[in-house]
Order: C-alpha cells, then sequence, then structure tokens
C-alpha cells in the first residue's frame, strides 16, 4: 500500500507523461468519466427523454388499442342492448297520451273517483301545461269525499290505468261533525307526449336560451 501511495507523491501536474502506471490510468479513467457525463449532458439527455417519451406514448396507444378492441368485440351486445332500450322506452312512451286523448284520460280519472262512490268536490285542471323535453305534464287539483277504504281503492285504480296518473301531496282530513266522511285533497299529475311540431319548439326555444343568457352577461 505505501508502495502505491509514493506513486502518487511528487506528481508533476505539467509533465503527466512523466507519472508512474497507477496514476496514469487513474487520470484516465476521471477522464474518460468527465467526457461521459459532459456527453450525457450536452446530447444525450435529450435523447433518453425523447426515448422515455416514445415510451410512454406507446403504452398510450397500446391502451387505446385494448380498449377499442374491446369495444369491437361487444359492439354486438351494445347494439343489443339499444335496441333493448329503445324498446322499453317505446312501451313507455305508449302509455303517455297525444293531445286528443287528454281528456278521455282526465274522465278515465273522474270515472275511477264516481265508480268507487267519491264525491268530487274539486276537479281543476291546470290552466297550462308544463312543457318537458319529449312530454308535458298537466297538473289536476282533485277533492274528493268519502270512505277511507274507498279513497284507497280509486287511489289503486288510478295505478292501474292504461295511462301514468300520479297522485302527489295527498292530505286527508275528517269531513262532517261525526267524522264518519274523509276529504282527500291531491294533485293528480297526468302526461303526454309532444308531437313532431312541439318538440322541434321545445329544441328551437332551448338552443335560444343559451344565447340569451350569454347577451345579458355582456
Amino acid at each position: 500500500m505505501n508502495k502505491l501511495l509514493e506513486q502518487f507523491k511528487y506528481l508533476n501536474p505539467k509533465d503527466p507523461g512523466t507519472w508512474p502506471v497507477l496514476p496514469k490510468l487513474l487520470a484516465l479513467i476521471a477522464t474518460l468519466a468527465a467526457l461521459v457525463a459532459a456527453g450525457y449532458v450536452a446530447d444525450w439527455q435529450g435523447q433518453v427523454e425523447e426515448l422515455e417519451a416514445g415510451a410512454e406514448q406507446e403504452r398510450k396507444l397500446k391502451d387505446e388499442y385494448k380498449g377499442k378492441k374491446q369495444q369491437a368485440i361487444n359492439l354486438d351486445l351494445h347494439r343489443q342492448q339499444l335496441r333493448e332500450i329503445d324498446n322499453s322506452f317505446g312501451a313507455l312512451l305508449k302509455q303517455l297520451p297525444n293531445k286528443s286523448q287528454m281528456d278521455a284520460l282526465l274522465v278515465d280519472i273522474n270515472q275511477a273517483g264516481l265508480g268507487r262512490g267519491l264525491q268530487f268536490e274539486l276537479f281543476k285542471p291546470a290552466p297550462q301545461e308544463t312543457m318537458k323535453d319529449f312530454y308535458a305534464e298537466l297538473p289536476v287539483s282533485v277533492r274528493v269525499t268519502g270512505g277511507y277504504h274507498d279513497m284507497g281503492q280509486f287511489a289503486s285504480d288510478i295505478a292501474q290505468l292504461s295511462r301514468i296518473v300520479t297522485l302527489n301531496d295527498i292530505v286527508i282530513s275528517p269531513v262532517g261533525k261525526d267524522g264518519s266522511l274523509l276529504a282527500m285533497d291531491t294533485t293528480a299529475k297526468t302526461f303526454r307526449y309532444l308531437d313532431d311540431e312541439e318538440v322541434a319548439k321545445q329544441k328551437k326555444a332551448a338552443a335560444k336560451s343559451p344565447a340569451k343568457a350569454g347577451a345579458a352577461k355582456k
């Protein structure tokens, strides 16, 4: 060890050619390491980063390919599900009357109450329908008097109508001195689907609404 250390004593930095073998070898290794480090910083680092970015892009493309391949495999299943949804939607839509059938539906509601022996004290459709995306909603204020069980049967008959009718905000209170009769106040909501012209008007109005909102902000 002492002989090796002796080689590093009295080195002349101006004349490396006179150095012993070990110092020359270590100096050469240090020079090569410095050159490699300088080359990495100056050029190779950018290439390494580009290579890593390319590898990341490759992984993303592979993931996208796998996702699209899975969608392609399940395409027939998705089409079948879409057909089932369309059929279900069509079946529900058939439960909504059109304009010409609304009067008949209101009559059915009235007859359902009379058929259970209930007395109508109020049957008042709202003056205007509430328009939705593809259907219109018409609230009807209803007040009937009768027995408790008759009211229950009336509500059951409404639920079994071929058209969709809902009873909302039901309030039942006793009527008369002896309280033998009850009064039920409720809002019956009926629905109908919009025809093509009405749907077009709804879409047109919806398209104008964002434009008006933007103009108001300005």
